[in-house]
């Protein structure tokens, strides 16, 4: 069970029933089945807020999304679910404040790569221990694949390609006690990236360049799987290989959350290897510069700009799956960038960098995840030009459990980027911040050993932001 998204006036509830979860249906009957939910205002149920029936159907693997709409603004609520004779755990959650309130603080985490056979999700439950009022996750929620040595844990079943295979996937994902923890503990906002599907896959192109009509039925597979196990709200319903991912969230005048999708709607990556799709490390590439190559697609560029010029918060951030800052690998003369990133699209990220120029875009903050590593940047208008001017922040996680890149990756980037004020592959774990009117603090927190259910945690670095003053200072 899990909530997500949450308004002034209610949250998502999310739970799924598989008593057998790696078994056709879930072990479930082939009917519909009434979930009776509770929300309360103690944690002892003794004083409800709301309650009712959900039906759980079989067309969307019994799972089950509850869209409140009654509650009060800015406040802790706890929930259960029943089903039969089983009671779920209880789970906390929070509703945003009134749009236009003026609100103090808010504590929220960000995450992302969570390859399950690679690690332990240690991070998770040091995460459910923070006290946050949000967790934002910035895709790879799962992997479709296997791969890397020292694994600690396997995954059930094969690559997934049909439905039946991507609910498995989950069901081995979501039984791990301590990312059920961190769901519990708070809402959470959910993009996705690429492995919910496949490997750097672009719109309709596999990374396999597989025929593009059957690999949309896999990608409807895919999406009809991450709606049924994600607290997302009705409008994210997925319509066979098409789902409305992106959105807007804002708590009161502080900040507003743009989520962003940029892997249904991206053009393909340029300058691939032959005979297949997908990102590769790329030099003197002429694609690379197409002025109508789009990492969001127009129709969610318009969104956004639109968005942004209208925001009347304190703060903006971005929420994104990867890294924006521009990133050179390629030490000296040249240079040599990842194409499935924002350095495949610099035309598409120029077309953002003006608005965020040109417009009223108050404190704009971008967050990312996967590239396995941690980085703190100025976000550049030129990034050739380290005198140009700065008009935002950039902040990476690393992943939770994902096996990292090797060191020089970023030591490269970050020697030939001054921009760049941290890039690190040697920490596994999530980014905490803390947002006030007057500051935006990021504490980098990394764990001890993802191969380890107890290990420890520690923030190996902390940056700030002061309101009006775009750019990164160690805290």
């Amino acid at each position: 069970m899990a909530s997500g998204y949450p308004l002034p006036n209610g949250v998502v509830l999310w739970t799924r029933l598989a008593p057998e979860p790696f078994a056709p249906g879930g072990g479930m009957p082939p009917g519909n089945v009434p979930v009776r939910w509770e929300v309360s205002e103690d944690a002892g149920f003794l004083k409800l807020a709301a309650s009712g029936t959900a039906y759980a159907e079989p067309a969307w693997g019994h799972s089950v999304h509850v869209e409140l709409n009654t509650l009060a603004p800015a406040r802790e609520y706890w929930y259960r679910f029943h089903a039969g004779e089983a009671t779920s755990p209880v789970g906390r959650t929070r509703t945003a404040p009134l749009l236009g309130a003026k609100v103090n603080q808010l504590r929220f985490a960000f995450a992302s790569c969570q390859q399950f056979e690679q690690g332990y999700y240690g991070a998770y439950r040091h995460m459910a221990a923070e006290s946050l009022d949000l967790v934002i996750h910035l895709g790879d929620y799962i992997y479709e694949s296997s791969w890397g040595d020292r694994r600690v844990r396997h995954h059930e079943g094969p690559t997934p390609v049909t439905l039946g295979d991507y609910r498995a996937r989950y069901a081995c994902y979501k039984q791990d006690p301590s990312l059920q923890a961190a769901h519990a503990a708070c809402p959470w906002l959910m993009v996705w990236d690429d492995h919910e599907v496949e490997n750097d896959y672009a719109a309709d192109r596999s990374q396999n360049a597989d025929l593009p009509r059957w690999f949309l039925a896999r990608r409807a597979a895919a999406y009809q799987a991450w709606y049924e196990h994600m607290p997302v709200p009705r409008s994210m319903v997925p319509f066979g290989p098409d789902l409305r991912l992106y959105t807007r969230v804002s708590f009161g005048q502080l900040v507003d959350f743009n989520l962003l999708d940029d892997r249904q709607y991206r053009s393909p990556q340029p300058c691939p290897k032959p005979g297949r799709g997908g990102g590769n490390n790329i030099e003197n590439c002429a694609a690379r510069l197409d002025p109508a190559a789009t990492l969001l697609g127009a129709r969610q560029e318009a969104w956004l700009g639109a968005g942004l010029a209208a925001s009347k918060a304190q703060w903006n951030v971005l929420a994104q799956q990867t890294l924006m800052a521009q990133s050179d690998s390629l030490a000296g003369p040249g240079q040599r960038f990842f194409s499935d990133g924002w350095d495949g699209y610099p035309a598409a990220r120029e077309r953002l960098f003006q608005q965020l120029a040109e417009g009223q875009v108050t404190n704009p903050v971008v967050i990312g995840g996967d590239v396995h590593s941690f980085w703190v940047a100025d976000l550049k208008r030129d990034f050739n030009r380290p005198e140009s001017a700065t008009i935002g922040t950039e902040f990476v996680g690393g992943a939770i459990t994902s096996r990292p890149p090797p060191a020089a990756l970023p030591a490269t980037a970050k020697a030939e980027g001054p921009h760049i004020h941290l890039a690190t592959s040697a920490y596994h774990g999530y980014v905490c911040m803390t947002l006030t009117p007057q500051q935006l603090r990021a504490d980098l927190r990394a764990v001890a050993d993802i191969r380890d259910l107890n290990t420890s945690i520690t923030t190996f670095s902390s940056w700030t932001v002061a309101t009006g003053r775009p750019g990164a200072m160690p805290a």
